[in-house]
């Protein structure tokens, strides 16, 4: 099986934990995310395992790489379950949760063990789209409405999002009620971050990788132009990495679509940044 690069410790010794979650049943316009984790890891061979940018090594730290499951395709709720189930084992074993998607939605099995962990929870979500939708098509288990699934859970003021640029008229103002979003850019995070330090409370870390620019990140199931670059989402990982930082996920990747290579060499890089940033 192959493994992220660097990512080579056995399971009781690691401090973080990837596992995959291949699953894009959902997907309203392009599918292909269930490759995405897949691709990231046979390609991260193709990066080193230092980071310049922080001065840290992935052979520094321990990692264990769980793989893929074999999801079922046609159910979102059994996908999710199974899902839901590792993260928990992860979080009870005293371990950080670093999913690797698929599509968004899966990000709802991870918010649901995090919450039963940590009541006090909140999501900062980095993403192109509000997925505020209370329903995509008559379902309300969607890539479109997995922040609206994770507010059923944590309620008003706990879902921070940034980069925020497509939704419908309905996802922006119920966000102005009750999520804290800021459109467009990463500008407020440092502002959050400080305040979010201040009290301690635990926060889950989302990254929809449609919140890069799609000039430079093409290989996603549904670009919007006028996105971040790399280096500010850089940024924004690190300042993110300063809070009481509990789990995370990357997700949205769809490797076919960018037959260059040059979105999955983004997110393997993005990947490792990720994990050298974590606090455990």
């Amino acid at each position: 099986m192959a493994v992220f690069i660097g990512c080579e410790a056995a399971y009781k010794d690691a401090d973080i934990v990837i596992y995959g979650a291949p699953f894009d049943s959902t997907t309203s316009y392009r599918p292909g995310t269930r490759f995405g984790p897949a691709a990231i890891r046979n390609e991260s061979y193709g990066i080193e395992t230092y980071s310049p940018y922080q001065d840290k090594d992935l052979e520094d730290i321990k990692v264990y790489d769980d793989g893929d499951p074999e999801l079922p395709f046609g159910s979102p709720d059994a996908a999710l379950e199974e899902l839901e189930a590792t993260a928990s084992k992860i979080f009870k074993d005293g371990k950080f949760p670093l999913m690797l998607g698929g599509e968004h939605l899966v990000t709802l099995a991870a918010v649901r063990a995090a919450a039963e962990k940590h009541p006090d929870l909140h999501i900062i979500q980095f993403d192109a789209h509000a997925d505020l939708r209370d329903d995509y098509l008559g379902v309300k288990k969607s890539h479109a409405c997995v922040m609206r699934r994770s507010y059923d859970i944590l309620g008003d003021g706990r879902i921070h999002q940034f980069c925020i640029r497509s939704g419908t008229r309905d996802e922006f103002l119920f966000a102005k009620d009750h999520t804290d979003m800021h459109k467009f850019s990463f500008e407020g995070l440092d502002e959050l971050i400080e305040g979010l330090k201040k009290s301690g409370v635990p926060v889950y870390l989302t990254i929809d990788l449609d919140c890069l620019d799609s000039g430079i990140f093409p290989g996603t199931g549904t670009p919007e132009a006028g996105g971040v670059s790399f280096n500010e989402l850089l940024k924004a990982i690190l300042k993110v990495s300063e809070s009481n930082l509990i789990g995370a996920d990357m997700n949205e990747l769809s490797p076919m679509l960018d037959a260059s290579g040059a979105s999955t060499a983004a997110a393997c890089k993005i990947l490792r940044e990720l994990l050298l940033a974590i606090n455990v």
